[in-house]
């Protein structure tokens, strides 16, 4: 007997280390939609030498308590408990049939219930290694329902300008929860609520706001509704009322005596259209000439002053009446007439275009050669290096390069004026004769003006003493790098160009 315990501790030692082995494999984590089917997946791994699998247990494990799903026994074959009888069941043929093989006890779920949501539990009794187990989780969403409603089939825009809301997007009993946005060129605002149901399940609500009014008439208006990956999407159209926005046309400024075939006409734009339109005079009745054909207002005959008022248009539809104004003027001749009645002909407009545009062009043109001669004169002063100053006179004032031309020539040197004399005192030259006549000092003064005398002027003329008692004080010699001039005078070569 001893002998047999021993034996029989040793296999199931050997069973239980053998056991290490064994496996229950799941997937973590499952999901499905109302209504689907879902599998759970539970496949057990055997060891070597493999161990008697005596049952298989399924569990819900909700808030900690745990509720049999489905049974499956060798012997005793399948069981599914309530409330999962109808749409629980094992996926091998094999288990179903009540044979031995259960290594695979996959369960399929089928119309998935929010109450289906819950942690599961698939549970191997081995012997003799005991039990082995392993869980998945079942997550259950739902697809929201969505719908977008106008408030109003109509929305009438009011003089009060306040908002209201036009239209409501709703995104009803979803898991998990949507989220809502709005599309439109519309300047308004929107709403948002969120309503948490006892199922678990989200209600989200938008509506939106914005002030009626003509612009907002025809205006699309957009909701998005954004589920898991899910877009959806719905649009309406606004329909909105409003009274009529009114102008008068046909008056263009140049209405004048004895014109021909005026009239007047009333424009409205409105919702619901105008029902009803009616001229008058701000002040007074409308002239005898006037016919009145629907919303336009003929005047018969020529044009005269009597027609020069303040036309007003009355529009009126289910909503409201607006009017509008034009203030009629009458002038004497047309307003591209000469008196006379004589208009001016077009070519003549164009005439004067195209002297316009000549004038402007001359001037233009003379601007951008003016502009090119003191670039030009500005470069060649820029290229001459030297100075003019350096030309060197045989006669003359002598001035250098140092400096510019003197503003009158120096007056010489040796004049008196005599004492003796009651006339106008005129220069004399010291020590002469009795001094220069007036006629001879007249003479010598424009010679005085010159800048200075050429070579040949100097060997043509005749100078006598007194004549160059009136010199300047004589020139340095000519170097022999000095060069004359057609005028006269001579250049250094070495400082006419560096």
């Amino acid at each position: 007997m001893a002998m047999r315990a021993g034996i029989w501790i040793l296999l199931v030692a050997l069973y239980v280390q053998a056991g290490n082995g064994q496996m229950v494999q799941m997937d973590p984590s499952k999901s499905g939609f109302v209504g689907s089917q879902v599998e759970l997946r539970c496949i057990f791994i055997n060891s070597n030498p493999p161990v008697k699998i005596s049952q298989v247990t399924w569990q819900k494990l909700l808030n900690g308590t745990k509720q049999n799903v489905a049974i499956a026994n060798p012997a005793l074959g399948v069981s599914v408990l309530p409330p999962f009888k109808e749409r629980v069941t094992f996926k091998q043929a094999a288990v179903r049939h009540h044979m031995p093989l259960l290594e695979d006890t996959t369960i399929v779920f089928s119309s998935l219930q929010l109450s289906d949501e819950a942690a599961y539990i698939c549970e191997y009794t081995t012997f003799p290694a005991g039990n082995r187990e392993n869980m998945v989780n079942l997550t259950v969403f739902v697809r929201p329902t969505t719908s977008m409603t106008l408030t109003t089939p109509t929305i009438v825009a009011k003089a009060t300008k306040h908002k209201m809301t036009v239209a409501t997007c709703v995104s009803a009993n979803g898991k998990p929860t949507s989220v809502i946005k709005w599309d439109t060129k519309l300047k308004g605002e929107a709403t948002f609520q969120e309503t948490r149901n006892p199922n678990g399940t989200v209600t989200v609500r938008s509506s939106y706001m914005v002030v009626p009014s003509r612009e907002t008439h025809k205006q699309k208006l957009t909701c998005i509704v954004t589920y898991r990956t899910e877009r959806i999407t719905d649009s309406v159209v606004l329909n909105v009322q409003y009274e009529p926005e009114v102008k008068i046309e046909g008056f263009d400024g140049n209405w004048y005596l004895n014109r021909l075939n005026v009239q007047l006409t009333c424009k409205a734009d409105a919702n619901p259209p105008v029902t009803i339109y009616q001229w008058k005079l701000l002040n007074g009745s409308l002239p005898s000439n006037v016919e009145i054909k629907n919303n336009t207002l003929f005047f018969k005959g020529p044009v005269t002053s009597d027609l020069a008022r303040m036309y007003v248009c009355d529009a009126t539809n289910s909503i409201g009446t607006r009017p509008a104004v034009v203030d009629v003027n009458i002038t004497e001749y047309p307003n591209n007439s000469l008196p006379g009645g004589r208009g001016i002909p077009q070519e003549q407009h164009n005439k004067g275009a195209v002297i316009i545009g000549c004038a402007v062009g001359g001037v233009a043109l003379l601007g951008v050669a003016a502009i090119l001669l003191f670039v030009f004169l500005r470069r060649r002063q820029r290229t001459f290096k030297g100075d003019y100053s350096t030309k060197k006179h045989v006669f003359g004032n002598g001035y250098s390069k140092a400096s510019g031309v003197p503003a009158h020539p120096p007056m010489p040197k040796n004049l008196q004026y005599p004492d003796d004399s009651d006339d106008e005192k005129k220069p004399a030259q010291i020590g002469g004769p009795g001094g220069l006549s007036e006629r001879e000092f007249d003479g010598e003064q424009e010679d005085l003006k010159r800048p200075y005398f050429t070579v040949d002027e100097v060997e043509s003329r005749d100078y006598d003493e007194r004549t160059l008692a009136f010199q300047y004080d004589p020139e340095p010699e000519i170097a022999d790098d000095m060069i004359s001039q057609t005028d006269g005078s001579v250049i250094s070569k070495k400082e006419w160009y560096v």
